[in-house]
C-alpha cells in the first residue's frame, strides 16, 4: 500500500503521524493509497520552518520572486498530464476535464508573474511643506489554505501563486481523498528555485484543521469548502487573530426567458450541470423556466444529457466520471428519491446506471427532476452531483425571486436574447458572479472569484487584485527631512501648511 506524506522544509517528511487516511480511486472503489494524517507536532514543525523561511522570503526581490514564478508556470504545463492523471485516479473527473483545472488555474499563476505591478504603491509629495507621504503593501506572513476535493490544482491554484508571489509562506492543508496533486506542486516550487520552507503541504482530517484555525504562528487563512464548516472557519481564526477569507457553498441558479435560443440554452445547461459530476461549486443544479418553456426545455436537456458517456477518467470518450466517495452518492440518491416521493417527475433517471467493468465504482448518471417542489432537499441544499432540478415561473420578477430567494449567492445566470432583461438581471440577481448566456460565469484571473451571502465570509474575494489585497498590508508612510529646513514642533494636531 503507497504511502502519501507530508511536505515540509522542501522534502517529504514522515514526522509523527496521528494516524492514516484512505485514499480511494472513486472509479473503483479501491483504496489505493493511504494519507498520514498530521499531528499538531508535525504542523508545529512546518509553522516554525515557514516563519522563518518567510523572513528571508519576503526580502527577496520582486524580480527574482518573479523570475520563479515563470519558472513554476513552464514546469506546471510541461507536467500537466502527470498532474490531471492523479487528479483522475483520486477524484474521478474525466482527463479533459482535469487538464481543464489545471489551465484554469494556472490562470493565478500568469497572474502572479506580474506580481511587481500588482504591488506598486502611491506617493504624493508636498501634502504640507516638504512634508511626502506613500503607501506601500508588505507580506502578512504565514498563510494557510485549506481546499476541498472537487478542484485539487485550481483552488489551490487560486491561493498559493499570488501568497507566495506576495512575499508570504504557504502551508497548504489537501482534501485527504485528493492530496497528490498538491504534493507535485510542492516538487515542482522546489525545482522552479522556490526556497525550502515557503511551500509546505500537511495533511490530515478536521482535528489538523481546528490546529490551524487556532496557531498562533498562522497569519491568514483561505478557505473553500462547504458553507457550515465555513462559518466555523471564520468565527475561529477571527477569534484567534487572523486574517480570513472563507468561500462556502453554492445552489446556482439560471433563468430561462421566453425569447431563449433553446437549443442552445439546453447544450451549456447539461454541461454545466452534469460536467465533473456536478461536483463543481459553480456547477448549475437549478434552472427556473419562465413563461411555459419549462416542458420542452427539459426534454431538449435531455437530449445532451442521454449522450454523456459515464466511466473511467482514463477511458476513450469519457466525459463525466464517477462522484467522489459511496457516501456522497447514498446521500444523492436519496435527495432525488424524496423530490420522486414529493411528486417531482424524474425526466432522467441516473440511479440505475452501471459502468460495466467498474462495477464497484460511485457512479450516478445525469438526472433530470421537473417540477420539483421548493421545499424539497433536492432543491433547497447543495447537492452537488450529477443533478438538474427545473421549477417554474410565469413572470421574470417571479424568476428572480426565486432565484434570490436563495441563501447562497456564489453564481447566477440568464439565457435571453432580450439585452433589456439581460441588463436589469445582472442588477438585480444578488450573487458575486452573474453569467448572460454564460451558465458558469467564473471569472479569470485578472479578476475576482467570490459569491454573496451564504457563498461568501469575509470582505475579499480569492484570486486576482482583492487575492493581493488579502495576502498583503497596506502601510502608509509619511516622512520629511530637516535638512531641507527647520520644523518647530507644536503640540497642536494642525498641519502645517
Amino acid at each position: 500500500m503507497k504511502t502519501i506524506e507530508h511536505w515540509i522544509d522542501g522534502v517529504y517528511y514522515t514526522g509523527s503521524p496521528a494516524g492514516r487516511l484512505p485514499v480511494e480511486n472513486p472509479a473503483t472503489g479501491v483504496v489505493e493509497a493511504e494519507l498520514l494524517q498530521a499531528s499538531d507536532a508535525d504542523l508545529d514543525h512546518a509553522v516554525e520552518v515557514a516563519r522563518a523561511a518567510q523572513k528571508k522570503w519576503a526580502k527577496v526581490s520582486l524580480a527574482k520572486r518573479t523570475a520563479i514564478m515563470f519558472r513554476m508556470r513552464q514546469l506546471v504545463l510541461d507536467h500537466q498530464d502527470e498532474m490531471a492523471k492523479l487528479i483522475v485516479a483520486e477524484h474521478g473527473k474525466n482527463y479533459s476535464d482535469a487538464i481543464g483545472e489545471i489551465q484554469r488555474g494556472r490562470e493565478t499563476l500568469d497572474f502572479s508573474t506580474a506580481i511587481n505591478v500588482a504591488l506598486k504603491g502611491e506617493y504624493s509629495f508636498d501634502i504640507s511643506t516638504g512634508v511626502d507621504i506613500h503607501t506601500l503593501r508588505q507580506p502578512v506572513g504565514v498563510v494557510a489554505g485549506i481546499v476541498p476535493f472537487n478542484f485539487p490544482a485550481m483552488v489551490p491554484f487560486w491561493m498559493h501563486p499570488l501568497a507566495i508571489a506576495s512575499g508570504n509562506a504557504f502551508i497548504l492543508k489537501p482534501a485527504s481523498p485528493t492530496p497528490s496533486a498538491s504534493l507535485l506542486m510542492a516538487e515542482l516550487y522546489k525545482e522552479a528555485g522556490l526556497p525550502d520552507g515557503v511551500f509546505n503541504v500537511v495533511a490530515g482530517n478536521r482535528t489538523i484543521v481546528s490546529s490551524i484555525l487556532t496557531h498562533p504562528g498562522i497569519d491568514a487563512i483561505s478557505f473553500v469548502g462547504s458553507t457550515p464548516v465555513a462559518h466555523v472557519v471564520q468565527d475561529t481564526g477571527v477569534s484567534h487573530g487572523k486574517r480570513v477569507q472563507a468561500l462556502g457553498g453554492a445552489n446556482n441558479h439560471a433563468i430561462v426567458m421566453p425569447d431563449a435560443d433553446l437549443d442552445f440554452a439546453a447544450q451549456h445547461i447539461s454541461a454545466a450541470a452534469f460536467g465533473a459530476a456536478g461536483e463543481r461549486c459553480m456547477a448549475l443544479p437549478v434552472v427556473v423556466a419562465v413563461g411555459g418553456v419549462g416542458a420542452e426545455l427539459a426534454q431538449k436537456v435531455k437530449e445532451h444529457a442521454q449522450t454523456i458517456k459515464v466511466g473511467y477518467g482514463m477511458d476513450e470518450g469519457v466525459e463525466m466520471g464517477p462522484v467522489i466517495s459511496a457516501k456522497a452518492k447514498d446521500r444523492i440518491v436519496g435527495l432525488i428519491d424524496d423530490a420522486e416521493k414529493r411528486g417531482a417527475d424524474i425526466v432522467l433517471d441516473g440511479r440505475p446506471l452501471v459502468v460495466a467493468g467498474y462495477e464497484g465504482g460511485h457512479f450516478l448518471g445525469p438526472t433530470i427532476i421537473d417540477n420539483i417542489s421548493l421545499d424539497a432537499p433536492a432543491y433547497t441544499e447543495e447537492v452537488f452531483g450529477p443533478v438538474l432540478t427545473i421549477v417554474h415561473a410565469d413572470t421574470y420578477d417571479e424568476a428572480i425571486g426565486i432565484v434570490n430567494s436563495s441563501p447562497y449567492g456564489n453564481g447566477s445566470a440568464i439565457f435571453t436574447n432580450d439585452g433589456g432583461i439581460a441588463r436589469r438581471f445582472t442588477l438585480d440577481a444578488e450573487a458575486g458572479m452573474v453569467g448572460v448566456n454564460v451558465p458558469i460565469p467564473t471569472p479569470v484571473a485578472y479578476y475576482s472569484f467570490g459569491g454573496w451571502k451564504d457563498s461568501l465570509l469575509g470582505d475579499t474575494h480569492i484570486h486576482g487584485p482583492e487575492g493581493v489585497k488579502f495576502y498583503t498590508k497596506a502601510k502608509v508612510i509619511t516622512s520629511r527631512w530637516p535638512s531641507e529646513r527647520t520644523f518647530a514642533a507644536t503640540l497642536s494636531f494642525q498641519r502645517e501648511e
